[in-house]
């Protein structure tokens, strides 16, 4: 890890060089020949920003930024150089950024830049604490990202949707981040064996060129869900779980990964007054047909021991607790956290019995959205619970059957399963007006359906 002091006010560019060893050769190509994917905005706090970028071979890889109103302030990353034993992906923080800062970036590859046909920038996070009331801020959410590829894919109708238009959509609306919900893309058969099938599909479909906008501009957080972890419906007797969590960091810029002596995906991040926490919801997995019981378990005692004391200790309005299943579906036929009874009465008696505010659940996987609510009598707590499922981005639609189309826990009118969509949260207002607006958008940004929750009714 090295520092050094750039150009304007007392910034400090530090770069994590996550890839380090290799020399560039003078014979490399130089600028957009280089660059495979990318680049994408990563983790961001008041004073520092992940940048992300992957490139086709061995490359120096650096970012010169500037303020968005005063180009003239430019300053300068420091190098990081790829390398193929990490698939040539560079991971670069910068710190010491003002508070509240929205900045320009540029990617430069052995020492060119390359010209991109889109907005790249990053913003910093409002130091808004004693000092006023918290940012209203807009995130976006979405699951079940098929990228169609005809030589790996089944015979037949393409699975996933034909066109990748609505991710240029998720970027027209400029949410501060995107928080991917699970099954980001799907392993195929010939991918989930091999460490080197993981990593590459990986980078197959971060290459989609529908995507690089929307991977410019704004900040990404995710988790997985089975397709991005392994086979279908998989859990924690996946031979390469290890392989995959290894590629998973290598393709995502998020803050942390799982704890010491304790791998997985999940991890806790905050932004303004909500703070989020991503469950790992295959890396412990119990089999799902495994006999119910104490040891049935979804997330694993460690991962749901760490939840429990975060909720505890996190000083937020808004406690955003994003997994992969559904979290709340008490009629679902396949995947849900419903499915482990022990493991979810215990997560939601400790919330209660601890008095836990303001918790809200985010799920992807169903192939459809929808915002389903548990109210007070129903759990141990003495308010409502909301999971809202945002799914699919491009995945093939589910067809609901009678009793799932008829769900009594589902909120009226919020049932969207007849084109791919996205999920907006709009954190609005101050005090007892502050409110969260869960939102269901069609690929072209219309509104399927909208439903608002007031903070002050998840705090009683």
């Amino acid at each position: 890890m090295s520092s050094h002091r750039v150009s304007f006010g007392i910034a400090i560019a530090t770069v994590v060089t996550v890839l380090v060893g290799t020399g560039v050769s003078p014979a490399q190509p130089k600028g957009s020949a280089l660059l495979a994917a990318g680049p994408m905005v990563g983790q961001a706090t008041e004073t520092t920003v992940t940048l992300w970028a992957r490139t086709s071979r061995p490359a120096e890889v650096r970012f010169r930024y500037w303020p968005s109103a005063h180009p003239d302030q430019a300053a300068w990353s420091d190098a990081v150089t790829t390398t193929r034993e990490r698939d040539f992906c560079a991971h670069v923080i910068i710190g010491g950024l003002p508070y509240g800062g929205r900045f320009r970036y540029a990617i430069h590859l052995n020492g060119s830049e390359v010209a991109l046909p889109y907005e790249t920038s990053f913003r910093t996070q409002v130091h808004w604490r004693w000092r006023e009331p918290p940012p209203d801020f807009t995130v976006a959410t979405g699951s079940c990202a098929y990228f169609n590829d005809p030589p790996s894919d089944r015979p037949g109708v393409p699975y996933g949707d034909t066109e990748y238009g609505i991710f240029r959509t998720i970027a027209r609306t400029r949410p501060e981040f995107m928080l991917w919900l699970g099954d980001n893309m799907y392993l195929r058969e010939p991918d989930w064996s091999s460490a080197h099938g993981i990593r590459a599909r990986y980078a197959r479909s971060r290459a989609t060129k529908e995507l690089q906008p929307l991977l410019a501009s704004v900040h990404h957080y995710a988790m997985w869900d089975d397709h991005d972890y392994g086979p279908n419906d998989s859990d924690w007797t996946y031979p390469f779980r290890r392989a995959s969590l290894r590629a998973f960091n290598l393709y995502w810029a998020n803050p942390t990964a799982g704890l010491d002596g304790v791998p997985g995906v999940f991890t806790r991040f905050t932004w303004n007054d909500a703070e989020f926490f991503l469950l790992d919801d295959r890396y412990h997995r119990s089999p799902n047909r495994a006999p119910v019981g104490p040891d049935k378990r979804m997330w694993g005692r460690e991962q749901l021991r760490w939840l429990v004391d975060s909720l505890v200790s996190s000083e937020h309005r808004f406690k955003i607790i994003a997994n992969g299943n559904q979290v709340l579906n008490e009629i679902a036929q396949k995947e849900s956290a419903t499915r482990y009874p022990h493991e979810l009465n215990e997560l939601l008696s400790e919330i209660a019995r601890r008095k836990v505010t303001g918790v809200v659940f985010l799920s992807g996987d169903r192939h459809y959205s929808e915002l389903l609510r548990r109210p007070s009598g129903a759990w141990p707590g003495r308010y409502p619970l909301y999971d809202f499922t945002s799914s699919p981005l491009l995945s093939g639609l589910h067809v609901l059957t009678p009793h799932e189309r008829h769900n009594p826990r589902r909120v009226p009118d919020t049932l969207f399963d007849t084109d791919r969509n996205f999920g907006r949260l709009l954190f609005r207002g101050e005090g007892a007006t502050r409110s969260l607006t869960f939102e269901c958008r069609g690929k072209a940004g219309d509104l399927k359906w909208a439903h608002t929750v007031r903070a002050v009714d998840l705090e009683k």
